[in-house]
């Protein structure tokens, strides 16, 4: 009796370990991104020129959270955003603790930040907008960008995948 109690829990964890070491990351992957959009109303999701007509309006005065890293953050973003890592939406609550804070997410393109605006969701908050198109659809319709060492730029050509030729200088 023993041995064959012992025989099918060694074939029960057999199964388990089989089916968990031939999923897909990219299915469950796919399928997470998919349950954060659905978490947001489609009413907040908004173009990066719906976003701009907004922050044009308010002078600069919304609030604006760019999810990129801080190196990204630091090379170009909307004036007067403020920097959250995109994994570290569970600081939020204490960032911005009324659930009714019109807040604006934006990342590079949208991945992150539709990961993003679902949590918030997730964590009760009302008025948060996705921006699609991210810095790249607004540094692409031309809509000014700052940075701390130059001040505000504009890019005039946003090059994806920029391949540069370094030259090696020696020091002699």
């Amino acid at each position: 009796m023993k041995r064959v109690f012992f025989c099918l829990a060694l074939m029960l964890c057999f199964c388990a370990i089989s089916t968990v070491s031939f999923a897909d990351p990219k299915e469950g992957e796919k399928a997470f991104v998919t349950e954060m959009k659905k978490a947001i109303p489609a009413d907040r999701i908004i173009s990066v020129d719906e976003l701009h007509s907004r922050w044009e309006k308010a002078q600069g005065k919304i609030i604006l959270v760019d999810v990129r890293t801080e190196a990204e953050f630091d090379c170009g973003h909307v004036l007067n955003s403020n920097n959250v890592d995109s994994g570290h939406a569970y600081t939020m609550p204490k960032l911005f603790p009324d659930a009714n804070t019109e807040i604006y997410v934006y990342c590079r393109t949208q991945h992150r930040a539709t990961y993003f605006t679902g949590m918030l969701y997730k964590y009760g908050y009302k008025n948060a907008y996705l921006v699609e198109g991210g810095i790249v659809g607004w540094a692409e319709k031309g809509y000014p960008l700052v940075n701390k060492y130059m001040g505000e730029v504009k890019v005039t050509k946003y090059e994806n995948g920029l391949k540069e030729d370094y030259q090696h200088r020696d020091n002699k």
